[in-house]
């Protein structure tokens, strides 16, 4: 890695992926790090930051719409008979330390702020590794400790009335091209079969490029996917799929996604060989 606010993951000594710590954005954005750009061995940019569709889209991160009703994902806030609102509740992740930084991956300490008090304490931990001469596997885990004296809930646009928007946790905005992506698991394919689904693993696939998301954990597992190909490219997990979530004072919620990121359209059989060897058991 290199410098202090934006260090570099790099794989086999190639630079993959540029992590911003404080990026300095509007407080509608729900400023927070982020991985941009990402890219395969080959060069390949695989993530989008700021597009015009969704400003509030950066990159690789975590980003939550409703925390005890404080917006960390940014943009508008999806109110119950309401709608899509704006309103003045954003909050901010803000890097704290790195416990552990080598060129390969990193251990960050963040705080969750909103309205001038910490919510939540985040330990993040990054990791990038080599699985063959044209893959490699970005591995994310994030652990949430609510640091207030009361319990807290996580919410969605879908626990607030929103059918089909149960986005929030882990997220990543792939790059958008004239042709909408290919997604598919291990049994399904297309984004009405898979959205929404649980599923060992997901595969968004171009020409170029290949995206294989895989939940690394039993909890990770059971979050449904937030999938998007047609109105853009993107894929989460969600953390509050049909009820809010509730973290009790001092309570940690974690979470592991495990992408490999692959030159080249993956089929299947291609994307599950990946996990398997991306994913330790």
């Amino acid at each position: 890695m290199t410098g202090n606010d934006t260090p570099v993951l790099r794989v086999a000594g190639r630079p993959v992926a540029r992590y911003t710590t404080r990026p300095e954005l509007p407080r509608r954005l729900s400023p927070r790090p982020y991985l941009h750009p990402v890219t395969t061995l080959a060069g390949t940019t695989v993530t989008e930051f700021g597009p015009a569709d969704h400003l509030h889209h950066l990159g690789v991160g975590v980003a939550v719409p409703d925390v005890e009703g404080h917006n960390f994902w940014g943009g508008r806030t999806y109110v119950r008979d309401q709608g899509p609102t704006e309103l003045d509740n954003h909050g901010t992740q803000r890097h704290t330390a790195f416990q552990l930084r080598d060129p390969d991956g990193f251990v960050e300490e963040l705080r969750w702020v909103a309205a001038g008090t910490e919510l939540l304490r985040e330990r993040r931990t990054v990791a990038a590794t080599e699985l063959t001469a044209a893959a490699w596997a970005l591995d994310f885990t994030f652990s949430l400790t609510n640091t207030t004296p009361d319990p807290l809930t996580i919410g969605s646009p879908a626990t607030n009335g929103r059918p089909g928007a149960a986005y929030g946790g882990f997220f990543w905005r792939a790059r958008k091209q004239s042709t909408a992506p290919r997604v598919f698991t291990a049994d399904r394919e297309g984004e009405r079969e898979v959205h929404g689904g649980t599923a060992d693993w997901l595969a968004l696939t171009s020409d170029s490029w290949s995206l294989v998301f895989a939940g690394a954990t039993e909890a990770t597992r059971r979050d449904p996917w937030f999938v998007r190909t047609e109105e853009y490219p993107g894929v989460g997990s969600s953390l509050a799929h049909d009820e809010r979530v509730a973290v009790a004072p001092g309570e940690t919620l974690v979470r592991r996604i495990v992408t490999v990121v692959a030159d080249g359209r993956l089929d299947t059989d291609g994307a599950a060989a990946l996990v398997r060897k991306a994913v330790s058991p």
